[in-house]
């Protein structure tokens, strides 16, 4: 087994690279968020190979509470020789005693269940032209952009929300997001969204409300604005707003299992928790 060393930002095309020998895009704004916001791990190929990364894998921290896995991927020519279940044990130790969740497709799913992760729900990835309109949250609800000082009420709403601190990827949204909303009601923030660009799609994501109402309030003004085909990862404890998605324009593009180890369940409120960061992110 070859070591496995930390990764910077400064692997980033390596990442790239390994991502597209994978047939996935190459998510450039994704990664380096990652890459900084996180701790990624790595393994690089042996002598011989012409350099570069053979597996890969980023831990972020919430706190002392949490920690998200993600962007877990080992080169077609390596699969199936025992790296990824090490680079996976490599990770979880570097976890210590918090509770891991990650998003799991069916290919990974069977290793992910070998190391004491257990199923607790799915999402389905819906992509497409939004082709609705605006949405009325109601007659008391203010939906505009998000500013600097919005800061401080975003942070205390999405705590109970996510269920783990999540301060510094929040303080790096405005950076990261092409547009940033917040729903307000009597000067009360009840919600908030953003949506960034990927390669060929415009993800929406974090999405937190108070309701649906809220929510989709929120998705329209986002979805409308998109200069691409919007992504959307609707959460099986949501189904009325992935019809609403359904019938404006999206369709159905792949399934994940919502997987933890170390917790019963996923941490917050799924109630008002619409959208993940992204889905290596939570």
């Amino acid at each position: 087994m070859p070591p496995i060393r930390r990764l910077t930002v400064h692997d980033l095309p390596a990442c790239l690279d390994l991502a597209g020998d994978r047939g996935w895009s190459r998510e450039a704004h994704k990664w380096r968020l990652l890459l900084t916001a996180g701790q990624g791990y790595g393994v690089d190929a042996p002598p011989g190979e012409g350099g570069g990364l053979i597996a890969s894998v980023v831990v972020t921290a919430y706190a002392d509470t949490h920690r998200g896995i993600g962007m877990m991927l080992v080169a077609e020519r390596w699969q199936r020789q025992g790296i990824g279940r090490a680079l996976m044990r490599h990770a979880l130790a570097e976890c210590g005693t918090a509770a891991v969740f990650l998003s799991a497709t069916d290919n990974g799913r069977p290793l992910y269940e070998q190391l004491g992760f257990k199923a607790v729900g799915a999402f389905t990835t819906l992509t497409g032209r939004f082709t609705g309109g605006p949405e009325d949250a109601g007659p008391t609800v203010t939906v505009r952009p998000a500013t600097a000082g919005d800061l401080p009420a975003l942070l205390s709403y999405d705590r109970p929300v996510f269920g783990a601190d999540r301060t510094e990827l929040l303080a790096r949204l405005p950076s990261f997001a092409d547009r940033f909303l917040v729903a307000e009601r009597a000067g009360r923030l009840i919600g908030y969204g953003a949506s960034w660009p990927n390669v060929t799609t415009t993800v929406i994501g974090p999405l937190l409300a108070d309701d649906e109402a809220t929510a989709r309030a929120l998705l329209a003004r986002l979805g409308a604005a998109a200069p691409l085909p919007i992504r959307f990862d609707a959460d099986d404890r949501h189904p009325d707003l992935a019809a609403w998605l359904r019938k404006r324009g999206l369709a159905d593009r792949s399934r994940c299992a919502l997987m933890v180890t170390g917790s019963p369940d996923l941490p917050g409120d799924i109630t008002r928790r619409f959208a993940p960061y992204s889905v290596a992110l939570g």
